[in-house]
């Protein structure tokens, strides 16, 4: 007698009920309205040095009334872009974290991207047009970028201190020499990792389209560059000047 096999009803793949999406969809939507509004758009990359300004500053930044700058930032905090400190009489604004300056980050390298570029064929070779002071050196939220930046992603990669822990390459994990070398700095690597954020990752840099190193990592690498001296960190730039012992320092202990 031939056996029977029971056919199991194969459930339907319905789009709606199977992928939340539509939640998503008008959250990004949201916050890409949010992003796009010029005058918030200047809030926020003024926002990108790390610094709390008030909306009194942030309103002669986006050029308009303080009663309007006021309505702005409401929209950029309900859209998570922003957070607010309450000091006193004050109020200070800064991004929601490091995610929101990497996302703008993005932004900018995409904004810079010329309609030839895209064409078939050959690429053009890019030319940043960034002033060069930024360009050298800045800070990108809380991690060092710019040209100095991107050279010491290379110099600690070359080096074998970093270890792509994706197949992408965005994100990193230290090599045993790595974790002894950022120690002899003076980086407590393990209070860095045990801190509630990604601990290295590749942010592309918006003027040298290529990545210098975020997360808690690059935090801990400005931090200690600030504190050592071996940058100074313009009054109201996000520009970072390498200073004389910096460039003796860096020679000396990274061979850089």
């Amino acid at each position: 007698m031939r056996a029977i096999v029971p056919i199991v009803a194969q459930g339907q793949f319905v789009y709606d009920q199977s992928m939340d999406v539509r939640h998503t969809d008008a959250t990004a939507s949201s916050i890409a309205a949010a992003i796009g509004e010029p005058a918030r758009a200047r809030m926020l990359y003024c926002l990108v040095d790390g610094r709390a300004r008030t909306s009194t500053e942030l309103a002669i930044v986006a050029d308009v009334s303080p009663s309007t700058a006021s309505v702005h930032l409401q929209r950029l905090k309900s859209n998570h872009l922003v957070k607010v400190l309450a000091q006193g009489k004050h109020r200070y604004y800064s991004l929601d974290g490091a995610h929101v300056a990497a996302a703008l980050e993005a932004l900018s390298v995409l904004a810079g991207e010329s309609p030839a570029s895209h064409a078939t064929g050959p690429r053009n070779t890019f030319v940043p047009s960034t002033p060069s002071g930024l360009r050298a050196a800045r800070t990108c939220y809380d991690h060092i970028a710019g040209a100095l930046g991107v050279s010491l992603h290379d110099h600690f990669k070359a080096r074998g201190w970093l270890h792509e822990t994706t197949t992408e390459g965005t994100t990193y994990a230290l090599t045993p020499s790595g974790t002894k070398a950022f120690e002899a700095l003076g980086i407590d690597v393990a209070s860095t990792r045990a801190l509630r954020r990604r601990f290295a990752f590749a942010c592309v840099d918006w003027s040298e389209r290529r990545p210098h190193i975020g997360g808690a990592l690059g935090a801990a690498l400005l931090n200690l560059a600030l504190k050592r001296r071996w940058v100074v960190q313009e009054l109201d730039s996000r520009a970072l000047e390498v200073t004389r012992l910096g460039r003796q320092d860096l020679a000396v202990l990274l061979g850089f």
